[in-house]
């Protein structure tokens, strides 16, 4: 019997024939998100930094304006599902 090997899978690198690289940012088919440079949270190592990171950017990254426009969301919605169960606000008279 012979020592079983196995086969490396081949690496492609596709590079076009007639391409000139002006911007220098690496291979222009690279796939990225479009926002990961604004982001903070991702080439970060380790559970620890990136919940430090996220809370930081929570901290410092809400508006008052995006905040008080979420509040006014979140209460119309509840408004509107109290009013399709029919709720009954005659419970909280004294």
């Amino acid at each position: 019997m012979g020592v079983l090997s196995r086969r490396k899978n081949k690496k492609y690198s596709y590079e076009p024939r007639y391409y000139k690289n002006e911007d220098k940012d690496g291979n222009p088919f690279e796939i990225r998100h479009k926002f990961d440079d604004y982001r903070s949270t991702i080439d970060n190592r380790g559970l620890k930094s990136k919940f430090n990171n996220a809370m930081r950017d929570y901290k410092e990254g809400t508006e008052r304006k995006a905040r008080t426009r979420i509040y006014i969301i979140a209460a119309v919605l509840i408004l509107l599902f109290l009013w399709f169960i029919d709720f009954d606000l005659s419970i909280f008279s004294f």
